[in-house]
């Protein structure tokens, strides 16, 4: 299909409007296509750091969970060595010709929950770590998408002081840049 001869009109004025500043070589136009680029890199990077702390933020949950359930398990053994303790307690008072054995065999599942309960409060305190880190990078992640999303913005506004051949959209987008980066650099303190 062939273009209708108003669209063919259009792209012709476009191509040489883009012709005409290319020749004119605008100070203009070759500051704000360099800050572009550089805004693009930049949004790249603040994105990329973006990504990684959303990733470090859903590896160190996944891990606070595996520690709690490890936790968990360490306090149903807990729980496991307290009932035999106790049955075994209770068999020891009935005086039976095997209390003495009974009775040795309930003082070590209580030696045992000494370990265990030690264990336990180990893997709590691990789960701990690791949701504070979950909670740091959860931050850092969301100072970093406000900062991924000035910077894209200010590429956008950018954009529009070719369109306008007019400055003042550069330097909005250039605070707005400015903004942006001053978040990523916030997120990391």
């Amino acid at each position: 299909m062939t273009d209708s001869p108003l669209e063919e009109m259009e792209a012709h004025e476009d191509a040489e409007h883009a012709k005409e500043a290319s020749e004119r070589r605008d100070p203009l136009i070759s500051k704000v296509t360099f800050t572009i680029a550089v805004l693009a890199v930049a949004a790249a990077v603040v994105a990329s750091l973006e990504t990684t702390e959303g990733d470090g933020a859903i590896v160190s949950k996944n891990d606070a969970v595996l520690e709690q359930n490890r936790a968990t398990d360490q306090w149903n053994f807990y729980e496991a060595k307290s009932l035999k303790k106790n049955l075994y307690v209770l068999a020891a008072d009935q005086r039976g010709p095997k209390a003495a054995e009974y009775a040795k065999v309930a003082a070590k599942n209580g030696a045992d929950q000494v370990d265990i309960q030690k264990q336990a409060k180990a893997f709590e305190a691990r789960r701990d770590a690791l949701s504070e880190k979950a909670e740091a990078h959860e931050a850092r992640h969301g100072r970093l998408t406000i900062a991924s999303t000035l910077l894209h913005m200010s590429i956008a506004i950018a954009t529009l002081a070719i369109i306008l051949m007019r400055p003042w959209p550069w330097l909005a987008s250039l605070a707005l840049a400015a903004g942006g980066a001053m978040m990523a650099v916030v997120a990391y303190l």
